[in-house]
């Protein structure tokens, strides 16, 4: 079997493996033929999230992906590239700061029952693999955009009845925020744990609403030249 990793050029290794995942199949390489060959990997298990890659052009675990002869192996985009397969995901991170996804505010007194925790369940389980802000085509014309990786974790806090300042952080995903995204869906597809960041951004765009923020590209249909009605603008 053979695989194509993309490092400094693209070079191509050779290894006879059966039904093996792509972490084994790195795991062999480095071993046994190419000790300088550089990637992330830690719990084997899809839980960590370290190993997250691009197979033929889509976001992967290593440690979950069946390798197949003649796959094409890169580094994450929209990230500085380390070294390799190992990414700097430190702006990534730097979004959930900048977009107050934190609990900031408690609550008191509050009771939490099961159905409230439902409510955000499945976004708990992001394991910060990085795979949404991989996937995102915004980023190639908006490097500010705060992302589905820091907007699903917005909505994980907006949606908990145990913050107490949700206006706050809905406030601060006005700008290169929720109104960026093109609601392409491609973050929902490559997330290892079925999040749909899409969804996400979608309800806080109603809560936005609710508390008075709009589209700002609704403000600027005129600039096209034409209305709501399909005439002319002059």
């Amino acid at each position: 079997m053979k695989i194509n990793i993309q490092r400094e050029k693209l070079t191509q290794y050779e290894f006879d493996l059966e039904d093996a995942t792509l972490l084994e199949a790195l795991n062999e390489i480095k071993i046994n033929q190419d000790a300088s060959l550089v990637y992330a990997s830690g719990c084997r298990s899809s839980v960590c999230g370290s190993c997250a890659m691009r197979v033929n052009g889509k976001e992967v675990l290593a440690c979950a992906y069946k390798v197949q002869d003649g796959d094409l192996v890169e580094p994450l985009k929209n990230v500085p590239i380390i070294r390799d397969l190992v990414v700097d995901m430190s702006k990534a991170y730097k979004f959930n700061a900048k977009a107050k996804a934190w609990q900031s505010s408690p609550a008191k007194n509050i009771s939490v029952t099961q159905e409230d925790e439902k409510i955000n369940e499945v976004q708990s389980d992001c394991i910060l693999c990085g795979a949404c802000y991989s996937a995102c085509p915004v980023y190639t014309v908006n490097s500010e955009f705060l992302g589905p990786f820091s907007l699903t974790r917005v909505w994980r806090y907006v949606s908990d009845k145990r913050e107490d300042n949700t206006k706050d952080k809905i406030d601060t995903i006005q700008t290169n925020g929720v109104w960026d995204c093109t609601l392409c869906n491609e973050c929902t597809i490559v997330c290892p744990q079925d999040i749909s960041s899409k969804a996400d951004i979608e309800k806080l765009r109603a809560k936005s609403a609710i508390s008075g923020h709009m589209d700002p590209n609704f403000g600027s249909f005129g600039g096209f030249g034409g209305s709501f009605d399909g005439s002319p603008t002059f």
